[in-house]
């Protein structure tokens, strides 16, 4: 591909438009339907008609800080052997007829249409040349020209002949020889003709599959190249580009141009209306206003990151209440609600006070930490980022620059995500216009306090105020561990009180739109054998600022492994499964543009996504993490085993099992997995890199592209081995005849987690009675000997296969894509839905929370930030009851039973 450097060159003046100019009712190439409607002309039309943001510098007039978010306007396989294979399996022959009809109807089993052959082959021929003559020009002996085809075979004898030179008789061969010679030719030319038309793909043979696998990654593995990856976060950082606005709007236009470039088969884009809610330049405040001596108002904005200066986003909380406030100061450690506790059992009432808590620590979620401070009665809450929790060690020199600075600020949102994932107004439902809106008040996932955050430089003056008022908080007793690192407050802390503390003011009037607009976009490469059956590929691209790691450096990743894919596509190659990729809007707020596409597209994404890979914040460090569904862990180490650590001589399979004992972390509900592993059942798996030893820019406009190349990677040497990564994940999936998705490993993970559930149970006490748990340890054994049976078909395909040398009969080939069907479809069929007319009139999902419906993973109901909460039915069933919301443990027997059928259910789907 050409060299496309050019698109990245900073320059001073951005002419980044407008919504009203990028989005005119003028511009005829922008789709505005809806996300259930499809667009005809979606391979060639893009989201924008403009040209892409050359300037990301521009302080242009015409984008205010305030109003540049509003709304854009609206407007092959041997036919003869199709016999039983002689190889036991999961398909009977009334099914194998079924399938057999189904992948004719999808191109399967039959050649391609004439219009699809057609489209393929022009596509082809430019590249095909270069090929095919590459390969030709290797027999130096040799040497094939072009060929003017003639129009009838007459034509085509007299063309040849008219091209022999003329030898002299006595020389001239037999007709025996000139019959071999002109056979020869002919069967040279038609080899040319199927190849330029790919009814013979080049490449290995066997299972109908073009390419070599092998060939295949070390391709891929080759073509990764640091100084792309470089290169697009140096755009992507150019601009600030929070949810909904200008800037992710235009983001996502260049990232289909991306898309574009990779020459993937389709291009598309969905948009939705959601309830969102943005910063206000006057009406943000945080000020000391009692007594007069400790006036003081807080400076709110972050200083200017770049000379000159750029354009950044204010300082808020998405989706915050609105709220103007005051009330005496109290400092309450990390807002846990055991800090709380500890605050009322030293007689310190927090009602009716503004509180200055700390983020990470013992409640790592803003959103519980809210709700903590809310229940206990706090009229407002101001947060900040302390220098101890962003990798700043007491005693350290501080360098400028890897740690947040003193006016660095950290944005986030406070939505309660496990209370509802994705659009707050509109849960189980996608957003689009028309589409029915809960109301705000009392709406379970929204706080209903004012809150902001505030660098660690304010909250010195606001610790400062405190001195001598209230409980002394000393490194030891009831206050242990509540002091921090910032600077010059004093050897002990103190906690204010009530009556005593200075009073402070907390001003939080934001502008709030119900249906702001969002827009995902996607591009994808179809497969060759299955193109209905899909691997999602995804990455969120709006951040609260520049984002350079979050999710900048896994945005660049992305492109960069699309970029790579489109090499391989350029050579011929194909996947048997579709490879789709996303980009989506609003993940920042509460992952709502992947959530909203999942609630649009909830059925077929049920019956065909076979996982969603994710990755949000790419690179932050050189320490390898991922979490995910079991069944990846096979896939998992067999590409970790490829790979090398660029800085010690041992592969990252090594590396892995030495830090993380070779098992998968468990997810939780930090990013767009949520609402595809929880909601539809598809298996999600979400990794990166990270490092806390190069400190934290989190969420502020320091996260930059200076900051990571210097600071996080230099030399973008993760970022190219996450490169590396994801490709092969995806080739793992994607190509295999067989997807390397291990339901054995699911089951010995389960049957680890409900040993774990009990011992649980255990610890929170109680006078349960231990049998309860009998059916759900039968369960798992039922589930591990299912998947035990389903595993052994793949050892004799693989003997029926390759003990023939590779050759895959059409009977073997559909048993084999029906196996495949229900690996992909085990954990979808761990949902708690509606199967056909049975319990038809029974709730499904968790008890109040019916959006979330794996009965494997799911969200706490009391701290978001529990991702060890494995069967979240059972687990929030007993938690209620210890915490005395129902009476009895028949809510947990209820819920245990339902886990056994659904389990049990799952396990007999996979063989029967």
């Amino acid at each position: 591909m050409a060299d496309e450097k050019h698109l990245y060159e900073i320059r001073e003046e951005p002419p980044i438009p407008t919504y009203e100019e990028a989005t005119s009712s003028s511009d005829p190439q922008y789709s505005r339907r809806g996300p259930q409607e499809a667009s005809d002309d979606a391979e060639r039309q893009t989201l924008l008609g403009h040209d892409l943001p050359s300037d990301p510098n521009s302080q242009s007039n015409s984008r205010r800080r305030n109003g540049y978010y509003h709304p854009p306007s609206v407007q092959s396989v041997d036919d003869d052997d199709d016999g039983d294979s002689g190889l036991g399996g999961p398909v009977h022959a009334d099914e194998e007829a079924e399938l057999r009809e189904t992948m004719e109807e999808m191109d399967i089993l039959d050649p391609e249409s004439a219009d699809d052959a057609r489209a393929r082959r022009n596509r082809s021929r430019g590249r095909f040349s270069k090929r095919f003559y590459s390969i030709t020009n290797s027999l130096s002996s040799f040497h094939l020209p072009r060929i003017s085809w003639p129009s009838s075979p007459g034509a085509l004898f007299h063309s040849f002949r008219s091209k022999l030179p003329t030898i002299p008789e006595e020389y001239r061969p037999g007709w025996a020889v000139v019959a071999r010679l002109c056979g020869l030719i002919l069967i040279v030319a038609l080899v040319y003709l199927l190849v330029v038309s790919e009814v013979v793909p080049m490449g290995g043979g066997g299972l109908g599959a073009p390419f070599n696998p092998e060939w295949v990654r070390q391709f891929a593995l080759q073509n990764v190249e640091s100084y792309r990856i470089q290169d697009n976060l140096k755009y992507v950082t150019s601009y600030d580009h929070v949810a909904g606005t200008e800037g992710s709007y235009m983001l996502g236009q260049w990232i289909e141009e991306k898309f574009k470039d990779a020459h993937m088969d389709t291009y598309t884009h969905d948009e939705y209306f959601v309830y969102l809610n943005y910063p206000s330049e006057k009406g943000r405040r945080v000020a000391i206003v009692e007594p007069e001596e400790k006036k003081w108002e807080a400076k709110l904005e972050e200083g200017n990151v770049y000379d000159p200066p750029r354009a950044q986003t204010m300082t808020f909380h998405g989706l915050s209440a609105s709220g103007n406030v005051t009330g005496p100061l109290i400092y309450v450690n990390y807002g846990d609600k055991k800090d709380f506790k500890t605050l009322w059992d030293s007689g310190i009432d927090v009602q009716g006070t503004v509180v200055l808590m700390r983020y990470y620590g013992s409640q790592s979620d803003r959103a519980e930490k809210v709700r903590a401070a809310q229940n206990a009665g706090v009229a407002g809450v101001i947060m900040y980022s302390d220098p101890a929790e962003d990798g700043f060690k007491k005693g350290r020199v501080w360098p400028e620059g890897r740690w947040r600075p003193e006016d660095s600020v950290q944005r986030g949102s406070v939505a309660l995500s496990n209370m509802i994932v994705g659009d707050v107004l509109t849960p189980g439902l996608p957003s689009t216009k028309d589409q029915k809106r809960m109301p705000k008040d009392k709406n379970p996932a929204l706080p209903t306090i004012p809150s902001l955050p505030i660098s660690w430089k304010n909250a010195q003056k606001l610790l400062q105020s405190l001195q001598g008022i209230g409980e002394e908080i000393a490194p030891e007793g009831n206050y242990e561990h509540w002091i921090g690192g910032v600077p010059d407050v004093g050897e002990k802390w103190w906690s204010g009180h009530p009556d005593k503390s200075p009073k402070v003011n907390l001003q939080n009037n934001q502008e709030e739109v119900d249906k702001q607009r969002i827009t995902n976009v996607f591009g994808s490469f179809l497969g060759s054998e299955d193109k209905a059956k899909k691997i999602i590929i995804g990455n969120h691209r709006d951040s609260w600022c520049f984002g350079a790691a979050d999710p900048g450096s896994g945005t660049a990743v992305m492109v960069e492994v699309a970029r790579v894919l489109g090499e391989l596509r350029m050579q011929g190659w194909r996947p048997l499964r579709t490879i789709e990729f996303a980009s989506w809007d609003a993940e920042e707020y509460n992952m709502i543009g992947s959530t909203e596409h999942v609630e649009a597209n909830m059925e077929e994404l049920r019956a065909n996504a076979i996982a969603y890979l994710n990755v949000d914040v790419g690179v932050t460090g050189d320490k390898l993490w991922a979490n995910g569904s079991p069944i990846f862990k096979h896939a998992w180490t067999r590409v970790l085993d490829r790979l090398m650590d660029p800085h010690q001589n041992v592969t990252l399979l090594e590396l892995w099992e030495k830090e993380h004992g070779g098992k998968l972390g468990r997810l939780g509900v930090g990013s767009d997995y949520v609402a595809f592993q929880d909601l539809a059942g598809c298996s999600s798996l979400d990794f990166g890199f990270s490092g806390p030893e190069h400190g934290n820019m989190a969420h502020s406009c320091y996260e930059t592209f200076e900051w990571v190349s210097k600071y996080t990677d230099p030399g973008f040497v993760y970022h190219s081995l996450l490169t590396q990564i994801w490709i092969l994940v995806i080739l793992e999936l994607a190509q295999e005849p067989i997807m390397p998705l291990k339901v054995d490993d699911y089951a010995s993970a389960l049957q680890e987690e409900g040993q774990k559930l009990i011992d649980w149970t255990e610890k929170q006490g109680g006078d349960y009675d231990i049998g309860m748990f009998q059916p759900l340890v039968d369960a798992l054994a039922n589930v591990g000997g299912k998947a035990q049976e389903f595993v052994e078909w793949e050892t004799l395909w693989y003997n029926q296969v390759y003990g023939t040398g590779g050759f895959e009969t059409q009977g073997l080939t559909v048993q084999r894509v029906a196996h495949n069907a229900r690996m992909a479809g085990f954990e979808s069929d761990l949902l708690d839905v509606q199967r056909g007319n049975v319990n038809g009139q029974q709730e499904h999902g968790l008890p109040g929370r019916t959006q979330f419906k794996h009965i494997i993973f799911g969200p706490s109901r009391y701290d978001a930030s529990e991702s060890n909460y494995i069967f979240p039915f059972i687990r929030d069933a007993i938690e209620r009851h210890t915490l005395g919301e129902t009476k009895d443990w028949k809510e947990a027997e209820k819920q245990i039973k339902k886990t056994v059928e659904i389990l049990n259910r799952a396990a007999e789907k996979l063989v029967h």
